[in-house]
């Protein structure tokens, strides 16, 4: 069935058709019957034949988007909008949300621009419609139209900016701000959710583009806008009443009377806390102000139940809900079949073709061949059956019990990358490593002056003060030293050998460990382990019954493992996804296979707690299933686990789940097919030996939740099988996240919001010397809820206790510090309070909020701080970021950074962190890099001469880098980009460019943000080129000074590239009678000189020459 067939399913029906003919201004009627995503459906057709505006309130936030989701795809974009409230939560608590804002001052200036014809619809709920607004005539007045082809000064523009209160910034990124850089003005209107850059040719506007707040490039263009200013900040004098300003609509209500009451309740509410009770009536609307205003307005009630507006007409629909299936497919099979007995056709609504897929198949599993239905290709909130058109509608979200997510388009989209920017950016005074003189400070951009031509260098700071200028484009040698402890590193001194002996010291270490990894890989490769049989129905029905939907990340890890454990070599995987991404599903899945051909199954976990947690989980999950799942630990008494280990040594248990306990000597396994274990890192050597002698030929699993850096999961390719998975579940809910200040209103009505649900609550409170103040004040406030407190000076066993009655739901609230941090789930706890969120860092924020939302219920997690006035920048940044990524796995980006480094130390073993503190972890990933290249050289040069074939290691080999030293102009000027930092992002982005194709997107990028590229950045751009062509023909260092160009050869004698035929050719075409490229030999340093260099394009364009020469010369020695 098509879209438009569903949209038609009501107009042909008599109560469609009455309700159409009594919708007019000022009529009073009451719809019944209309359940599930009827009510949008009818609606819809509604809206796309009355025309008119058409305001629906929901009962709140979440059922205004989910219709505003249901009609999103039904109606034209632009005449659907979504009418919040201008603060978090509600006006109450007087906290403002910008892109609440931003989405009322849009849909107000659609409202007012509205002539009539066609339709306008407005989602919205009580708390949206209760705040004032500003009048017509105000709103008039503050627009500014700009429009390509107008005639205005800048400077005009600029006026007009900051009459309306925005904000000069560097660079604009939220609503309110702007910034101007020479002719070019970016302004972040209120009525838009993405800024506009204007470009002005002298005082005419040249163009007007959209562009994106994270990479501050231009994403379309325009041929006029409108800047709004911040509508809350005009004067109160005129603010009017919703109904007022929009004069006579139809309104439809949910729950008229329940929408009235909040009304009074806020307006209560507001009146209680305030000095000043005559301004709530300019903040507020009233019962009864709201009633009088809307008089005029059309009235369409899903209850008739304002006793100051009773209905005049009842019109009804015959609909029913869909059936709770409860994930039991038979169920779902028999009801299809028996309403199709009576005549019902049933049609599934999915977008997503691969659920139809899936019922079908298993349907066939359970045997239910015959079940007919169709589909629908499009996603609504909640199913629904017609009596009247005999047809059965299912949502495969309610069928496979999962949440579905609504999205609100016009919401301000902040994007991660502009905060990892910031965490990777350098600041004066930060750690950095330069590869070749180790740890120093960083001292900021300066500007040399060398005969008479300016150079721009950056200063970095070592031991003794001593100075090293770096320039520009030698930035890559230059990394921040990231370290997971915040000890400060040790500074070396320049010209002392310590640093050279250090770096070779790492790369010795990591030559073995990698030697080392090398060996095992291919040992195991070798040895023979159990082949496993393919999947049984009885997996299909298990993978069926996860309540949430597969990412493709985690079908892929699925699919890998499965292929793995069929194949008879010994599986050896590691699965790699932050916290929630479903890495236990992947090893119930793969545990569930093994035990379907009688094998057993062990877990190995690093903690007593994690262990009762995997034994919950699997139990959860394996509940239906002929499955035996145990877990040793010591919590279970000596009689206990007497009779666990003989069960297992006579094969009666199928899973087992426990701490190192159960790689005892006295653990017998009757038949072990699989191991799987978590967190790997987190135990001791003894234990690592012992794992050792039994993955040989047993299949192996490892899970990690610290994500392992991208740029080391290829160095070590060839030595671990690794699956990431890196894609969050798609309807996970995002956590709702909100900063406030410290304020004992929102602590009670948090912890009671969650006991009132049955569920429990953490309070982070970091002070161990002021924990028990906050336990008395939570006692005060919520004296019904039971409080336990835990902190990290308390004894481990009492810790303990305390973490496994709060699994089992003993006590309420834990007060606790961070220790919280560490890996606990408790699927009941569903609110997180942190006090003074301010001291932590992102990631620490991140993992702490990851301890909720574990469940299908919705989590909150409060961020509370001093006032936001008092806050250094960065920490408002943080909170704000913190704020907006609250979807799961937003934040694992933000995560790597600082995990970056433990996940180094995981895979290669624990010794390594200790080199990593020493030199950082980003020259740690260099030498890494370089060390397994060289070692793959050897191993190559030794294969291929068993084999009686010349070694030709890669010509990339010889040399990674080469040094430019010029006199020439070639840098950014401050005339073109007046920020420091924003330089060095760029110098830094532009030195790690290897390809012409990134070059020009660069370039284009550069004009796209600052206007045409002045002279000396053009330079720089081909000092760029020139390096990766002094690589390719192994010059280590290049001087271009005086109108000379000096080409220096790799410096080591014993390189393999002098035996190269690349070297030869070189050679040749530069020892020819008449060549431009002079030979040169200094105390047995080889180099090629060349005159008259003008500048370094021409260089460049003498390098390409060389190697055109040099390749003929090799391809006449070959004939």
């Amino acid at each position: 069935m098509t879209i438009d067939e569903l949209l038609q399913l009501f107009s042909d029906q008599q109560a469609w058709l009455m309700l159409k003919n009594e919708l007019r201004p000022g009529c009073r009627l009451e719809l019944t019957g209309a359940v599930g995503s009827s009510f949008s459906l009818i609606v819809a057709e509604m809206l796309r034949r009355q025309g008119g505006v058409h305001v629906f309130v929901m009962e709140d936030k979440d059922a205004a988007g989910y219709l505003y989701n249901d009609l999103y795809p039904l109606i034209e974009e632009n005449r659907l909008l979504f009418f919040p409230t201008g603060y978090k939560r509600s006006i109450q608590y007087g906290q403002e949300d910008a892109s609440g804002l931003v989405q009322r001052t849009k849909a107000l200036s659609a409202l007012q621009q509205h002539d009539g014809s066609g339709t306008l619809a407005l989602c919205t709920y009580p708390e949206a419609l209760v705040e004032k607004v500003v009048g017509q005539k105000t709103l008039t007045e503050s627009i500014l139209k700009l429009h390509v082809g107008e005639r205005l000064a800048t400077s005009f523009v600029e006026e007009v900016l900051t009459s309306n209160r925005f904000e000069r910034v560097e660079f604009v990124y939220e609503p309110g701000q702007y910034s101007i850089r020479g002719g070019i003005i970016d302004i972040f209107s209120y009525s838009s959710n993405v800024p506009y850059r204007i470009d002005f040719f002298g005082d005419e506007i040249d163009s007007i583009r959209p562009f994106d707040i994270s990479t501050q490039l231009s994403t379309g263009k325009l041929e006029e806008v409108e800047i709004v200013p911040n509508l809350k900040d005009s004067e109160q004098g005129q603010r009017v009443s919703f109904a007022e300003f929009a004069g006579p609509v139809t309104y439809w209500m949910a729950d008229g009377a329940y929408t009235l009451k909040r009304f009074d309740e806020i307006r209560t509410k507001m009146l209680g806390d305030t000095e000043h009770p005559e301004e709530i009536g300019q903040r507020v609307t009233s019962r009864k102000e709201f009633l009088r205003d809307s008089e005029e307005s059309a009235f369409v009630l899903l209850k008739d139940n304002i006793t100051e507006r009773p209905t005049e007409k009842t019109i009804t629909f015959m609909t029913a809900p869909q059936p709770q299936f409860n994930k039991k497919f038979e169920l779902l099979a028999e009801d299809i079949q028996t309403h199709r007995e009576q005549g019902y056709e049933t049609y599934f609504l999915t977008e997503n073709k691969a659920q139809i897929e899936r019922l079908g198949n298993i349907f066939n599993s359970i045997g239910e061949k015959h079940v007919r239905f169709g589909s629908v290709p499009i996603t609504l909130h909640a199913g629904f059956i017609d009596h009247v058109t005999r047809k059965c509608f299912y949502t495969d979200h309610q069928i496979f019990d999962r949440y579905q997510r609504y999205r609100i388009r016009g919401e301000l989209d902040r994007s991660e990358s502009l905060t990892i920017q910031e965490l990777n950016s350098l600041k004066v005074g930060d750690y950095v490593v330069h590869i070749d003189h180790g740890v120093g400070r960083f001292g900021g951009l300066v500007r040399t002056v060398e005969n008479g031509k300016v150079h721009e260098a950056i200063k970095l700071i070592y031991r003794d003060n001593d100075v090293l200028l770096v320039n520009v484009h030698a930035l890559h040698r230059i990394s921040k030293y990231k370290d997971k402890d915040s000890e400060p590193p040790k500074i070396y001194k320049l010209g002392s050998g310590a640093w050279q002996r250090m770096k070779l010291n790492t790369k010795k270490a990591v030559k073995d460990i990698a030697r080392e990894l090398i060996v095992l890989y291919a040992k195991r490769k070798a040895s023979q382990g159990f082949a496993f049989s393919p999947d049984s129905y009885l997996q299909h029905e298990l993978e069926a019954s996860f309540i949430y939907e597969d990412t493709p990340d985690q079908q892929t890890a699925t699919q890998l493992v499965k292929q793995d454990m069929e194949s008879a070599t010994p599986m050896d995987r590691l699965i790699c996804g932050d916290v929630g991404f479903g890495k236990t599903e992947v090893a119930i899945r793969a545990a569930f296979k093994a035990v379907a051909d009688s094998k057993q199954v062990a877990v190995l976990v690093p903690t007593t707690i994690l262990a009762l947690q995997h034994y919950r989980t699997f139990n959860d999950r394996l509940k239906d299933f002929p499955v035996r799942i145990e877990h040793l630990s010591r919590v279970k008494s000596a009689k206990e686990t007497r009779a666990i280990l003989e069960a297992t040594a006579a094969g009666k248990i199928d899973i087992l789940i426990g701490t190192h306990k159960i790689l005892g000597k006295n653990v017998v396994f009757k038949d072990l097919g699989l191991l799987i274990i978590d967190e790997e890192q987190k135990f001791g050597v003894a234990a690592k030996e012992k794992l050792r002698q039994i993955k040989a030929n047993i299949d192996t699993l490892t899970l990690t939740a610290t994500p392992i850096p991208r740029t080391l999961q290829f160095s070590l390719m060839g030595s671990r099988d690794l699956s990431v998975i890196t894609t969050p579940p798609p309807n996970r809910q995002p956590i709702a996240t909100e900063s406030h200040l410290f304020d004992e209103d929102i602590i009670r009505e948090a912890i009671e919001y969650e006991l009132a649900r049955n569920g429990q609550v953490y309070f982070v409170h970091n002070r161990v010397e002021t924990i028990g103040q906050i336990e008395r004040l939570i006692r005060k406030l919520c004296p019904q809820a039971r409080v336990a407190v835990g902190h990290g000076k308390m004894d481990a066993r009492e810790l303990e206790k305390l973490m496994m009655d709060f699994i089992y739901g003993e006590f309420d609230v834990l007060v606790a510090t961070t220790i919280i941090e560490s890996g606990v789930d408790v699927p009941n706890a569903n609110t997180i309070i942190i006090n003074d969120a301010q001291n932590f860092g992102l990631s620490d924020l991140h993992q702490l909020r990851g301890r909720v939302g574990r469940s299908n219920r919705k989590a909150f997690c409060y961020l509370l701080t001093p006032p936001d006035e008092t806050l250094p920048p960065d920490a408002r940044r943080r909170l704000r970021a913190i704020e907006e990524f609250s979807d799961l796995g937003a934040g694992f980006n933000i995560a790597m950074q600082d995990l970056d480094i433990r996940g180094a130390g995981n895979l290669l073993g624990g010794e390594q962190s200790g080199f990593i503190a020493d030199i950082g972890f980003e020259t740690y990933q260099k030498i890494l890099n370089e060390a397994i290249a060289e070692l793959r050289e050897e191993e190559f040069a030794g294969t291929a001469q068993a084999n009686g074939a010349p070694a030709m290691p890669e010509p990339a080999t010889y040399i990674s880098d080469c040094q430019i030293d010029t006199d020439r102009e070639a840098f950014i000027p401050d005339t073109y980009v007046s920020s420091g930092a924003e330089k060095i992002r760029l110098y830094r982005e532009l030195d790690h460019i290897t390809d012409e194709d990134r070059l020009v997107v660069f370039e284009k990028n550069l004009v796209d943000r600052f206007g045409p590229i002045p002279e000396p950045t053009r330079e720089l751009f081909d000092v760029v080129r020139m390096r990766w062509l002094c690589i390719r023909l192994g010059f280590e260092k290049a001087i271009v000074k005086n109108g000379i160009m000096i080409l220096k050869f790799v410096e080591n004698q014993n390189s393999a590239y002098y035996k190269s035929a690349l070297f030869g050719g070189i050679l040749r075409s530069a020892t020819r009678p008449g060549s431009k490229f002079i030979f040169k030999q200094n105390n047995n340093k080889l180099s090629i000189v060349v005159r008259n260099i003008k500048n370094i394009a021409e260089a460049t364009r003498n390098l390409q020459e060389l190697e055109e020469r040099a390749k003929a010369e090799l391809s006449n020695q070959t004939v």
